[in-house]
């Protein structure tokens, strides 16, 4: 089998009332911060959080169809629970290998929707010989995350929606990992409408497609906040479409995922993983390339770690001049935090934190040293903190520079 046209428009026949026909929505606050009239294609409504769910459904509805005793996938999130949701749905053994560094939350995920989870190796390529065995003794049909004609033809039902609901888009803007989905989708975008623009957004530290594409040396490798499309073996099916249909691809680093994830949940008012915001992410990074057109995003999954999430938030707010740890030095007698607290809070600060430290510190033996993590409006604000307690007698310092001096 082929991809093509007719194999995705196949796809979505088999895929109907089965997969959430997902929306694609105006996103008035993205587009008012970007300049770009930004539309959301909500892959993060599916049941699993991510658009494996399509591609996942036409694989494992042709394994059943065919009489396989069963199916066994890698991987290490998405992939996994679109191939163990589907495949209890329709009856079918599903076998997970899955890195023993997968997070726990992601392992009884997959267990819970009825998959045996092998956890095996430390990558997720490190499981595929081990796969390869188990497949073979116990007769099981491999399903690839990306490189298949079923699984493409059913990420590509995105595109076929897409027009069904906005025809007149300039652009659309996809994650790339293995492929697929950016396959599908530009191989029925682009059937339906040659001059549409089609992009792929790949993490600068794994730029397998881009490179495989341009001829250029393997370099991927390294911790992205995008393990979603930290892939350094793209597919050999997956290439041969995009180096036909997609117009561009945009490498994009890890500071600049990490702002886009906190943009898409304050501005854009969407949880998304490192994936689903590295369209926004490329947006960002060539703004004026996109300004003033019709852009669609693919917002291609919600599965991010809780605990990366706040990290992410918070880290943001910090950037953003929204939170701020201050140094402040003190006289170590009875009543003086209290003055600093009231300074601090008669300019409206929020304290969050006080660590009040007498014995670590270079300090004289009679002071001691105050680090307070204080709510603030912005960067303007921070600096009226300070000033304050400068003003006060209170030598004060910003702890996330830590080149500055004492004020």
């Amino acid at each position: 089998m082929t991809v093509t046209l007719e194999s995705i428009r196949a796809a979505a026949v088999t895929i109907r009332g089965e997969v959430i026909r997902t929306p694609i929505v105006r996103s008035g606050p993205l587009s008012d911060a970007t300049g770009v009239e930004i539309f959301l294609k909500l892959e993060t409504l599916q049941r699993t959080g991510s658009f494996k769910d399509r591609g996942a459904f036409v694989k494992l509805k042709s394994v059943s169809q065919e009489g396989g005793k069963g199916v066994i996938a890698i991987s290490a999130g998405n992939h996994a629970q679109g191939v163990a949701y589907h495949a209890q749905r329709l009856g079918i053994p599903a076998t997970i290998v899955m890195p023993k560094v997968t997070p726990f939350t992601k392992i009884v995920r997959t267990r819970d929707f009825g998959a045996r989870v092998v956890l095996k190796g430390e990558s997720v390529s490190d499981g595929k010989p081990f796969a390869d065995e188990i497949a073979a003794a116990e007769k099981l049909v491999f399903v690839h995350p990306y490189d298949d004609p079923d699984i493409v033809s059913g990420q590509g039902t995105i595109g076929l929606e897409i027009f069904e609901d906005i025809p007149d888009l300039d652009a659309i803007v996809v994650p790339i990992g293995g492929g697929g989905v950016i396959a599908g989708i530009a191989m029925a975008a682009k059937e339906l409408n040659p001059k549409i623009e089609i992009i792929g957004v790949e993490a600068q530290l794994y730029p397998s497609m881009y490179q495989a594409i341009h001829g250029l040396p393997p370099t991927s490798g390294g911790v992205s906040i995008a393990e979603g499309i930290a892939v350094k073996a793209p597919g050999v099916i997956t290439k041969e479409i995009i180096s036909r249909y997609v117009d561009d691809i945009i490498l994009v680093d890890e500071l600049s995922l990490e702002s886009a994830v906190q943009t898409m949940v304050e501005t854009g008012k969407l949880v998304v993983e490192g994936a689903g915001a590295a369209p926004l992410a490329a947006i960002r990074q060539q703004q004026n390339r996109f300004e003033g057109r019709r852009i669609g995003l693919i917002a291609c999954g919600a599965n991010i770690d809780s605990r990366l999430l706040s990290s992410i938030l918070l880290r943001g707010m910090i950037r953003l001049g929204r939170m701020a740890r201050l140094r402040v030095e003190i006289s170590d007698q009875p009543g003086v935090l209290s003055r600093v607290t009231e300074k601090i809070g008669d300019v409206g600060g929020n304290i969050v934190e006080i660590y009040h430290q007498r014995m670590f510190y270079d300090v004289p033996v009679k002071r001691a040293e105050a680090d307070i993590v204080v709510e603030t409006r912005d960067s303007a604000h921070i600096e009226e903190i300070i000033n304050r307690l400068t003003a006060a007698g209170f030598r004060t310092r910003r702890l996330d520079d830590t080149a500055s001096e004492m004020y």
